[in-house]
């Protein structure tokens, strides 16, 4: 394969299968099967066009090369079930934190760090709950964990984690500081060390100094909603959220509002764009487009924005078993997965329950194929598009 080609992994976690694709023809490049990967984790894009997951099931880090010979490069043990999953920037040192899986409350206060150079890996005992974690660089990595309930970011060293005995013993972080409560979402710019933490009232920020941090300004989200995910866009080093606002009862999700939030981290200037209501999650990032999906009971869409923030609405396919009104968008319902490569302008977008993906060309906004799966992707899937050198492994967080 030509370093140009893209692939696309697409996770169907409830059928326990991993497609590999090409794009846009659909031409099955690879595919593991008995695998059910951990859709809240997602994959780590690592360099050379690799990918990081955690196959709940099995309880394995799984580093895949869809380039290579061999899909599965390396298979490590680690806790689960996998909550959130974060590398340094170089790809090397990994880290794995555990929380809810299929149960109504937290329970496991386990932590798993790994090499992938050396396949070394060990796992200690933190704080029960749903960590967030980023892994700064460079040299020596610190591992930086989010709790929530009481908000605190705690901060070890890779090493002290890496050296820790047998038997998943409990560590005390080398530094602690507050946060607010509510706090959902993780990224980090390896540019210059900062890691940040979506809050209901901002954005903190704070700068690695030696074996601490430093806290900096919060960015305010310039809007009455709020962010509950982030991610670097490493091709302009800006930060991206959806703000979710209107009513807290999740019953009536049609009318929450949705804006995407970027963030400029070279001239500190937010922009807001309109969405449109109902349910925008997650988001994906193409060479030139920004993609999102938007979930409504009047119709799904697919929303690009370009360069100038300017919002290109796509229709998409109903799906059976959608959310309705009446009741939540997230329990026994069919979701959707986006996917896209900040190294070309395909846009992949999948149906769950019907085992399809959609592709589009970002710059037109028009179909390029509708690929169709042996397996319904319920839930939506997860998926990840990759080319060998788009470089997406600058934003070094599970998405």
């Amino acid at each position: 394969m030509t370093a140009a080609r893209a692939l696309l992994l697409v996770s169907d976690h409830m059928a326990g299968s991993l497609h590999v694709l090409t794009v846009p023809d659909g031409i099955e490049a690879g595919r593991l099967t008995g695998r059910h990967l951990s859709e809240h984790a997602g994959f780590l894009a690592l360099p050379g066009g690799r990918a990081a997951c955690v196959d709940d099931r099995r309880g394995e880090l799984l580093v895949l090369d869809p380039f290579g010979d061999e899909l599965v490069e390396t298979a490590i043990p680690v806790a689960v079930p996998a909550e959130h999953l974060a590398c340094d920037p170089s790809g090397r040192w990994v880290a794995v934190t555990t929380g809810l899986g299929e149960n109504g409350e937290p329970w496991s206060d386990l932590l798993t760090v790994a090499d992938l150079t050396t396949g070394e890996a060990v796992r200690v005992r933190t704080r029960v709950g749903e960590p967030g974690v980023t892994v700064l660089g460079h040299g020596d990595p610190l591992v930086v964990l989010r709790h929530r309930e009481p908000g605190t970011l705690a901060v070890h060293r890779f090493a002290d984690l890496l050296a820790a005995s047998h038997g998943c013993p409990a560590v005390t972080p080398h530094a602690r500081f507050p946060l607010p409560d509510d706090g959902h979402g993780d990224a980090q710019d390896p540019y210059c060390a900062h890691v940040f933490a979506a809050t209901g009232g901002g954005v903190h920020r704070m700068r690695r100094d030696g074996d601490t941090l430093v806290p900096e300004r919060t960015i305010p989200w310039d809007s009455p909603a709020r962010g509950w995910y982030l991610r670097l866009d490493p091709r302009r080093r800006a930060l991206w959220s959806t703000l979710r606002g209107g009513p807290a009862d999740p019953l009536r999700w049609p009318e929450w509002t949705n804006q995407a939030w970027r963030h400029d981290l070279g001239t500190n200037r937010t922009t807001l764009t309109e969405l449109g209501p109902g349910l925008v999650f997650r988001l994906a990032l193409t060479r030139h487009h920004t993609a999102f999906t938007r979930i409504h009971p009047d119709g799904d869409e697919l929303i690009l924005l370009d360069a100038a923030d300017t919002a290109h609405h796509v229709p998409l396919p109903a799906m059976d078993g959608a959310p309705r009104r009446g009741g939540t968008p997230w329990e026994g319902v069919q979701r959707r997965a986006v996917a896209a490569s900040p190294g070309s302008d395909w846009v992949a977008v999948t149906r769950g329950g019907h085992g399809e993906v959609h592709v589009f060309d970002a710059p037109t906004g028009s179909e390029a194929a509708r690929l169709k799966l042996d397996t319904p992707l319920d839930h939506g899937g997860h998926a990840m598009l990759r080319t060998r050198t788009d470089g997406a492994e600058g934003d070094p967080v599970g998405r």
